[in-house]
């Protein structure tokens, strides 16, 4: 019985240690410059656990060092409430501790609105509840923000994010982003999919031809996604998955493809530099796409903060580096030395 107790304290002790967040240094302040004067406020939305904490820290630090009004920008990170509650102070802690004065609200997000509607895809990553939120964006933010710039926590912004904010979304879409239409559509549905009699119509009215795109970058007008019922609809499609056919594969993607593909308001290709990841399932390194960058985007299985820990980096994940906020023995504290 002893060793028994003695066991079950040493799991209990480990599986707390592994709980524990690592420690993350402080970014330095970013002011506003000369011309901030009457700056719009820009609200951004990302996820907030401990998986992806590093990836966010970094991807909030690029934001701030390359916009030319940092403190006009509002970060509204979004948690699970699955989430234990020490777990959540501590995610706030380790916030906090990188960027004590950023203006930055943490909001809760019901893991139980998806839980009976997530089917498995083909990375694991893809099935948690947090990476459905931005489906909820419009319920989760208060109505006093009319507009959302949604990023992944995979990402880094190069470039003044008030320009991305700026897009235009023209007298009726809901969101915009970067659109891949060069990208056979095809493959982000099964064969079930395309042979259902009813499914395909769906794209039958849309303004143009369907494109894929990212959903790591998007610029979302609320005020339009609540009086379109947009939730309503992606839920819609993710109760057919789930209840009816397998109709897709890659986790939260195809519902926004089916309900936004055609219709999305398209961003320059810069804004979303993405796949630098890999695929979902080996995670190989990739170069850039031809053409100007404004943003990194490692989505796909590799993230380079992993790469970079096992001592297997890609080369384009010494660009993310300079970024990570990590706090390692002997490290110094100046580190946008390597980014200024």
């Amino acid at each position: 019985m002893r060793l028994l107790a003695a066991l079950l304290l040493f799991a209990a002790a480990a599986a707390a240690a592994a709980a524990e967040l690592p420690e993350f240094r402080e970014a330095p302040a970013f002011r506003n410059g000369a011309g901030c004067a009457g700056a719009p406020t820009i609200h951004i939305a990302m996820t907030l656990d401990g998986t992806y904490l590093r990836g966010s820290l970094a991807g909030v630090l690029s934001v701030l060092r390359h916009a030319a009004c940092p403190e006009s920008i509002a970060f509204h990170f979004v948690a699970s409430s699955a989430s234990p509650a020490r777990r959540l102070a501590r995610l706030r802690a380790a916030l906090a501790a990188a960027f004590p004065t950023l203006p930055a609200t943490v909001h809760r997000f019901d893991a139980r609105l998806v839980r009976g509607r997530i089917s498995s895809s083909v990375r694991r990553a893809l099935d948690q509840p947090l990476n459905y939120a931005r489906i909820y964006l419009a319920d989760i933010l208060p109505r006093s923000v009319p507009r959302v710039l949604y990023l992944d926590s995979d990402l880094l912004v190069v470039d003044d994010v008030a320009r991305l904010w700026a897009t235009d979304l023209g007298p009726d879409a809901a969101l915009a982003a970067p659109e891949y239409c060069n990208a056979n559509f095809t493959l982000y549905f099964t064969d079930a999919f395309w042979r259902h009699p009813g499914y395909p119509t769906v794209f039958a009215n849309r303004t143009r031809a369907p494109c894929y795109f990212n959903t790591g970058v998007m610029v979302i007008d609320l005020d339009r996604w609540r009086a379109g019922g947009y939730t309503a609809k992606l839920e819609y499609w993710m109760d057919v998955q789930k209840q009816e056919a397998r109709i897709y594969e890659l986790g939260s993607l195809p519902p926004f493809l089916l309900v936004f593909a055609g219709d999305v308001k398209a961003v320059q290709h810069r804004w979303n530099q993405h796949g630098l990841g890999g695929d979902n399932v080996a995670g190989q390194c990739r170069e850039l796409h031809p053409g100007p960058v404004s943003l990194l985007h490692w989505s796909g299985k590799g993230k380079p903060w992993l790469r970079l820990d096992a001592g297997r980096p890609c080369p384009l994940d010494a660009l993310w580096a300079p970024y990570d906020l990590l706090r390692r023995g002997g490290a110094r504290d100046d580190l946008l030395a390597a980014v200024a």
